[in-house]
Protein backbone atom coordinates (compact mmCIF):
# COMPACT_ATOMS: atom_id res chain seq x y z
CA UNK A 1 0.00 0.00 0.00
CA UNK A 2 1.49 3.36 -1.02
CA UNK A 3 0.89 6.68 0.66
CA UNK A 4 -1.75 7.75 -1.88
CA UNK A 5 -3.98 4.87 -0.67
CA UNK A 6 -3.95 6.06 2.92
CA UNK A 7 -7.00 8.15 3.71
CA UNK A 8 -6.42 11.46 5.42
CA UNK A 9 -7.76 11.45 8.97
CA UNK A 10 -10.77 13.74 9.22
CA UNK A 11 -10.38 16.28 12.02
CA UNK A 12 -12.88 18.38 13.94
CA UNK A 13 -11.61 21.42 12.01
CA UNK A 14 -12.55 19.72 8.73
CA UNK A 15 -16.08 19.07 10.02
CA UNK A 16 -16.44 22.64 11.32
CA UNK A 17 -15.32 24.12 7.99
CA UNK A 18 -17.69 21.91 5.99
CA UNK A 19 -20.63 22.67 8.27
CA UNK A 20 -19.88 26.38 8.49
CA UNK A 21 -19.63 26.42 12.29
CA UNK A 22 -16.92 26.68 14.91
CA UNK A 23 -15.00 23.69 16.26
CA UNK A 24 -16.59 24.42 19.64
CA UNK A 25 -20.06 23.97 18.12
CA UNK A 26 -19.02 20.64 16.59
CA UNK A 27 -17.74 19.58 20.01
CA UNK A 28 -21.03 20.55 21.63
CA UNK A 29 -22.98 18.53 19.08
CA UNK A 30 -20.73 15.48 19.52
CA UNK A 31 -21.13 15.72 23.29
CA UNK A 32 -24.91 16.15 22.95
CA UNK A 33 -25.08 19.44 24.80
CA UNK A 34 -28.68 20.64 24.93
CA UNK A 35 -28.07 24.28 24.06
CA UNK A 36 -27.34 23.80 20.33
CA UNK A 37 -30.18 24.65 17.95
CA UNK A 38 -31.85 21.71 16.23
CA UNK A 39 -31.03 23.11 12.78
CA UNK A 40 -27.32 23.42 13.63
CA UNK A 41 -27.26 19.99 15.27
CA UNK A 42 -28.75 18.33 12.19
CA UNK A 43 -26.34 20.14 9.85
CA UNK A 44 -23.30 19.11 11.88
CA UNK A 45 -24.51 15.51 12.26
CA UNK A 46 -25.07 15.29 8.50
CA UNK A 47 -21.51 16.45 7.81
CA UNK A 48 -20.12 14.06 10.44
CA UNK A 49 -21.88 11.12 8.77
CA UNK A 50 -20.88 12.18 5.25
CA UNK A 51 -17.21 12.66 6.15
CA UNK A 52 -17.00 9.63 8.45
CA UNK A 53 -15.61 11.70 11.30
CA UNK A 54 -14.60 9.83 14.46
CA UNK A 55 -13.46 12.05 17.33
CA UNK A 56 -10.21 11.19 19.07
CA UNK A 57 -11.01 10.21 22.64
CA UNK A 58 -7.48 11.05 23.76
CA UNK A 59 -7.50 14.48 22.13
CA UNK A 60 -10.96 15.22 23.48
CA UNK A 61 -9.86 14.22 26.99
CA UNK A 62 -6.75 16.41 26.87
CA UNK A 63 -8.58 19.45 25.53
CA UNK A 64 -11.53 19.24 27.91
CA UNK A 65 -9.58 17.82 30.88
CA UNK A 66 -12.02 14.94 31.18
CA UNK A 67 -11.39 11.21 30.99
CA UNK A 68 -14.77 10.35 29.46
CA UNK A 69 -14.86 7.41 31.85
CA UNK A 70 -17.63 6.57 34.29
CA UNK A 71 -17.09 4.47 37.39
CA UNK A 72 -19.79 1.85 37.97
CA UNK A 73 -20.12 0.21 41.39
CA UNK A 74 -22.04 -3.07 41.20
CA UNK A 75 -23.19 -5.74 43.59
CA UNK A 76 -24.74 -9.17 43.14
CA UNK A 77 -24.37 -9.70 39.40
CA UNK A 78 -25.80 -13.19 39.98
CA UNK A 79 -29.18 -11.44 40.26
CA UNK A 80 -31.07 -10.76 37.03
CA UNK A 81 -32.02 -7.16 37.87
CA UNK A 82 -28.54 -5.61 38.24
CA UNK A 83 -27.23 -7.43 35.16
CA UNK A 84 -30.14 -6.16 33.01
CA UNK A 85 -29.60 -2.64 34.33
CA UNK A 86 -25.94 -2.77 33.30
CA UNK A 87 -26.98 -3.44 29.69
CA UNK A 88 -28.70 -0.05 29.69
CA UNK A 89 -25.71 1.59 31.35
CA UNK A 90 -23.31 0.15 28.76
CA UNK A 91 -25.49 1.04 25.76
CA UNK A 92 -26.05 4.65 26.83
CA UNK A 93 -22.42 5.17 27.81
CA UNK A 94 -21.33 3.96 24.38
CA UNK A 95 -23.85 6.27 22.71
CA UNK A 96 -22.53 9.29 24.64
CA UNK A 97 -18.87 8.40 24.09
CA UNK A 98 -17.99 7.24 27.60
CA UNK A 99 -15.99 4.24 28.75
CA UNK A 100 -16.90 2.27 31.88
CA UNK A 101 -14.71 1.22 34.78
CA UNK A 102 -16.47 -1.32 36.99
CA UNK A 103 -15.97 -2.21 40.65
CA UNK A 104 -17.96 -5.07 42.17
CA UNK A 105 -18.94 -5.12 45.84
CA UNK A 106 -19.91 -8.78 46.07
CA UNK A 107 -20.11 -9.80 49.74
CA UNK A 108 -20.86 -6.14 50.44
CA UNK A 109 -18.56 -4.64 53.05
CA UNK A 110 -19.34 -1.06 54.07
CA UNK A 111 -15.73 -0.66 55.22
CA UNK A 112 -14.63 -0.92 51.57
CA UNK A 113 -16.55 2.18 50.47
CA UNK A 114 -13.56 4.55 50.73
CA UNK A 115 -11.29 1.99 49.05
CA UNK A 116 -13.65 1.60 46.08
CA UNK A 117 -14.24 5.33 45.65
CA UNK A 118 -10.54 6.17 45.97
CA UNK A 119 -9.70 3.52 43.38
CA UNK A 120 -12.13 5.03 40.88
CA UNK A 121 -10.97 8.60 41.54
CA UNK A 122 -7.34 7.54 41.11
CA UNK A 123 -8.29 6.49 37.58
CA UNK A 124 -9.73 9.94 36.89
CA UNK A 125 -13.38 8.96 36.38
CA UNK A 126 -15.67 11.89 35.53
CA UNK A 127 -18.61 10.51 37.50
CA UNK A 128 -19.82 7.44 39.40
CA UNK A 129 -22.99 5.36 39.01
CA UNK A 130 -23.76 3.38 42.17
CA UNK A 131 -25.71 0.37 40.88
CA UNK A 132 -25.30 -1.59 44.13
CA UNK A 133 -28.82 -1.68 45.70
CA UNK A 134 -29.74 -0.46 49.17
CA UNK A 135 -29.64 -3.43 51.55
CA UNK A 136 -29.94 -2.94 55.29
CA UNK A 137 -27.50 -0.26 56.45
CA UNK A 138 -25.20 -0.33 53.43
CA UNK A 139 -26.15 3.21 52.30
CA UNK A 140 -25.87 4.97 55.67
CA UNK A 141 -22.57 6.50 54.55
CA UNK A 142 -24.13 8.43 51.67
CA UNK A 143 -25.17 11.68 53.38
CA UNK A 144 -21.95 11.94 55.39
CA UNK A 145 -19.42 11.24 52.63
CA UNK A 146 -21.19 12.37 49.46
CA UNK A 147 -19.94 15.99 49.65
CA UNK A 148 -16.35 14.78 49.99
CA UNK A 149 -16.43 13.09 46.57
CA UNK A 150 -15.21 15.57 43.90
CA UNK A 151 -17.21 14.07 41.00
CA UNK A 152 -20.97 13.56 40.57
CA UNK A 153 -22.36 10.34 42.05
CA UNK A 154 -25.76 8.95 41.10
CA UNK A 155 -27.45 6.09 42.96
CA UNK A 156 -29.79 3.38 41.66
CA UNK A 157 -32.25 1.26 43.67
CA UNK A 158 -31.95 3.46 46.73
CA UNK A 159 -34.48 5.12 49.01
CA UNK A 160 -34.77 8.79 47.91
CA UNK A 161 -32.75 11.15 50.09
CA UNK A 162 -32.84 14.96 50.00
CA UNK A 163 -29.98 16.38 47.95
CA UNK A 164 -28.81 12.98 46.66
CA UNK A 165 -29.32 12.19 42.94
CA UNK A 166 -30.99 8.81 42.36
CA UNK A 167 -32.96 6.81 39.81
CA UNK A 168 -35.12 3.80 40.68
CA UNK A 169 -38.08 1.74 39.58
CA UNK A 170 -41.22 2.75 41.47
CA UNK A 171 -41.45 -0.58 43.28
CA UNK A 172 -44.25 0.61 45.54
CA UNK A 173 -46.46 1.65 42.63
CA UNK A 174 -45.72 -1.63 40.86
CA UNK A 175 -47.00 -3.57 43.86
CA UNK A 176 -50.08 -1.36 44.06
CA UNK A 177 -50.83 -2.15 40.40
CA UNK A 178 -50.40 -5.88 41.00
CA UNK A 179 -52.76 -5.98 43.99
CA UNK A 180 -55.33 -3.70 42.38
CA UNK A 181 -55.39 -6.02 39.36
CA UNK A 182 -56.07 -9.01 41.63
CA UNK A 183 -58.79 -7.08 43.44
CA UNK A 184 -60.36 -6.19 40.09
CA UNK A 185 -60.34 -9.91 39.29
CA UNK A 186 -62.44 -10.52 42.41
CA UNK A 187 -59.69 -11.88 44.64
CA UNK A 188 -59.92 -10.95 48.31
CA UNK A 189 -57.48 -13.24 50.10
CA UNK A 190 -54.14 -12.22 48.64
CA UNK A 191 -50.91 -13.52 50.12
CA UNK A 192 -47.43 -12.24 49.43
CA UNK A 193 -44.00 -13.81 48.94
CA UNK A 194 -41.50 -11.01 49.48
CA UNK A 195 -37.87 -10.73 48.53
CA UNK A 196 -35.29 -10.44 51.34
CA UNK A 197 -36.86 -7.69 53.39
CA UNK A 198 -33.48 -6.07 54.12
CA UNK A 199 -33.54 -4.95 50.46
CA UNK A 200 -35.24 -1.57 50.01
CA UNK A 201 -36.89 -2.80 46.80
CA UNK A 202 -38.42 -5.82 48.56
CA UNK A 203 -39.62 -3.61 51.41
CA UNK A 204 -41.32 -1.24 48.94
CA UNK A 205 -43.11 -4.10 47.15
CA UNK A 206 -44.36 -5.48 50.45
CA UNK A 207 -45.52 -2.01 51.52
CA UNK A 208 -47.51 -1.68 48.29
CA UNK A 209 -49.17 -5.07 48.93
CA UNK A 210 -50.08 -4.14 52.50
CA UNK A 211 -51.32 -0.60 51.82
CA UNK A 212 -53.49 -1.58 48.86
CA UNK A 213 -55.20 -4.40 50.73
CA UNK A 214 -55.83 -2.23 53.77
CA UNK A 215 -57.22 0.56 51.60
CA UNK A 216 -59.72 -2.00 50.28
CA UNK A 217 -60.66 -3.02 53.83
CA UNK A 218 -58.97 -6.42 53.54
CA UNK A 219 -56.54 -8.33 55.75
CA UNK A 220 -52.82 -7.65 55.18
CA UNK A 221 -51.35 -9.42 58.17
CA UNK A 222 -47.64 -10.29 58.20
CA UNK A 223 -48.87 -13.82 58.86
CA UNK A 224 -50.06 -13.84 55.24
CA UNK A 225 -46.57 -13.03 53.97
CA UNK A 226 -43.45 -15.19 53.72
CA UNK A 227 -39.95 -14.25 52.61
CA UNK A 228 -37.65 -15.58 49.90
CA UNK A 229 -34.21 -14.52 48.69
CA UNK A 230 -35.13 -13.91 45.00
CA UNK A 231 -34.13 -17.45 43.94
CA UNK A 232 -36.54 -20.06 42.59
CA UNK A 233 -35.51 -22.49 45.33
CA UNK A 234 -36.42 -19.99 48.04
CA UNK A 235 -39.74 -19.31 46.33
CA UNK A 236 -40.71 -22.96 46.61
CA UNK A 237 -40.00 -23.00 50.34
CA UNK A 238 -41.75 -19.69 50.91
CA UNK A 239 -44.85 -20.85 49.02
CA UNK A 240 -45.04 -24.04 51.07
CA UNK A 241 -44.93 -21.98 54.27
CA UNK A 242 -47.53 -19.56 52.94
CA UNK A 243 -49.95 -22.37 52.08
CA UNK A 244 -49.66 -23.67 55.65
CA UNK A 245 -50.38 -20.21 57.06
CA UNK A 246 -53.03 -19.15 54.57
CA UNK A 247 -54.64 -22.28 53.08
CA UNK A 248 -57.72 -20.43 51.78
CA UNK A 249 -55.88 -17.65 49.92
CA UNK A 250 -57.15 -17.14 46.38
CA UNK A 251 -54.20 -15.15 45.01
CA UNK A 252 -50.52 -14.58 45.66
CA UNK A 253 -48.31 -11.64 44.71
CA UNK A 254 -44.72 -12.83 44.33
CA UNK A 255 -41.94 -10.23 44.56
CA UNK A 256 -40.06 -11.50 41.51
CA UNK A 257 -40.60 -13.79 38.55
CA UNK A 258 -37.93 -16.29 39.52
CA UNK A 259 -39.74 -17.12 42.75
CA UNK A 260 -43.08 -17.07 40.91
CA UNK A 261 -41.77 -19.82 38.62
CA UNK A 262 -41.43 -22.18 41.57
CA UNK A 263 -44.91 -21.19 42.76
CA UNK A 264 -46.38 -22.27 39.42
CA UNK A 265 -44.42 -25.51 39.58
CA UNK A 266 -45.69 -26.28 43.09
CA UNK A 267 -49.30 -25.49 42.22
CA UNK A 268 -49.06 -28.00 39.38
CA UNK A 269 -47.51 -30.62 41.66
CA UNK A 270 -50.18 -30.08 44.33
CA UNK A 271 -53.08 -30.03 41.88
CA UNK A 272 -53.97 -26.37 42.56
CA UNK A 273 -55.52 -24.91 39.42
CA UNK A 274 -54.09 -21.57 38.27
CA UNK A 275 -55.85 -19.18 37.98
CA UNK A 276 -59.17 -20.88 38.88
CA UNK A 277 -58.19 -21.63 42.48
CA UNK A 278 -55.17 -19.38 42.84
CA UNK A 279 -54.17 -16.35 40.79
CA UNK A 280 -50.43 -15.60 40.60
CA UNK A 281 -48.72 -12.29 39.82
CA UNK A 282 -44.94 -11.80 39.67
CA UNK A 283 -42.61 -8.82 39.32
CA UNK A 284 -39.87 -8.07 36.74
CA UNK A 285 -41.25 -9.42 33.45
CA UNK A 286 -38.16 -11.46 32.68
CA UNK A 287 -38.13 -12.77 29.12
CA UNK A 288 -39.04 -16.29 30.23
CA UNK A 289 -42.20 -15.24 32.11
CA UNK A 290 -44.27 -15.31 28.90
CA UNK A 291 -43.31 -18.99 28.48
CA UNK A 292 -44.13 -20.22 31.99
CA UNK A 293 -47.10 -22.58 32.23
CA UNK A 294 -49.46 -20.90 32.58
CA UNK A 295 -47.87 -17.70 31.28
CA UNK A 296 -47.20 -15.30 34.14
CA UNK A 297 -48.98 -12.04 34.83
CA UNK A 298 -46.27 -9.73 36.08
CA UNK A 299 -45.12 -6.18 36.70
CA UNK A 300 -42.68 -5.06 34.03
CA UNK A 301 -39.84 -2.81 35.14
CA UNK A 302 -37.77 -1.32 32.33
CA UNK A 303 -34.26 -1.97 33.64
CA UNK A 304 -32.72 -1.08 30.29
CA UNK A 305 -34.29 2.37 30.56
CA UNK A 306 -33.22 2.59 34.20
CA UNK A 307 -29.57 2.09 33.22
CA UNK A 308 -29.84 4.52 30.30
CA UNK A 309 -31.44 7.18 32.49
CA UNK A 310 -28.68 6.78 35.07
CA UNK A 311 -25.98 7.48 32.49
CA UNK A 312 -27.90 10.39 30.96
CA UNK A 313 -28.38 11.97 34.39
CA UNK A 314 -24.79 11.62 35.54
CA UNK A 315 -23.46 12.97 32.22
CA UNK A 316 -25.72 16.01 32.57
CA UNK A 317 -24.30 16.55 36.06
CA UNK A 318 -20.76 16.25 34.70
CA UNK A 319 -21.53 18.85 32.03
CA UNK A 320 -23.01 21.21 34.63
CA UNK A 321 -19.88 20.88 36.76
CA UNK A 322 -17.65 21.55 33.74
CA UNK A 323 -19.60 24.73 33.04
CA UNK A 324 -19.53 25.84 36.70
CA UNK A 325 -23.30 25.50 36.90
CA UNK A 326 -25.09 24.18 39.99
CA UNK A 327 -25.96 20.49 40.02
CA UNK A 328 -29.64 19.92 40.73
CA UNK A 329 -30.00 16.69 42.72
CA UNK A 330 -33.18 14.86 41.75
CA UNK A 331 -34.78 11.57 42.73
CA UNK A 332 -36.39 10.08 39.64
CA UNK A 333 -38.73 7.09 39.43
CA UNK A 334 -39.18 4.90 36.36
CA UNK A 335 -42.82 3.81 36.24
CA UNK A 336 -43.52 0.07 35.83
CA UNK A 337 -46.39 -1.45 33.84
CA UNK A 338 -48.77 -4.36 34.35
CA UNK A 339 -48.53 -7.26 31.88
CA UNK A 340 -51.62 -9.48 32.12
CA UNK A 341 -51.26 -13.13 31.13
CA UNK A 342 -52.91 -16.47 31.87
CA UNK A 343 -51.95 -16.82 35.54
CA UNK A 344 -54.50 -14.21 36.66
CA UNK A 345 -57.23 -14.22 33.99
Amino acid sequence: MNSTDVRKRITIKDVAQAAGVSTQTVSRVMNKFSYVSEETRQRVETVVNQMGYHPSTLARSLIQQRSYTLGVVTFGLKYIGPSRTLNGVADKADELGYMLLMKDLDNFNINRIDEVIDSLLARQVDGIIWVAPEIGENHTWVEERKEKIPVPVLFLAMRPRPGIPSVATDNYQGAVMAIQHLLDCGRKKIGHISGPISWWEAEERKRGWRDTLRAAGLDASDYHCTEGNWSSASGEQAFTQLLERYPDMDAVFVANDQMALSVLRETYRLGIRVPDQLAVVGFDNIAESAYFHPSLTTISQDLQLLGEQAVQSVVEMIQSMQQDQPIIAQSKFIQPTLVIRESSL
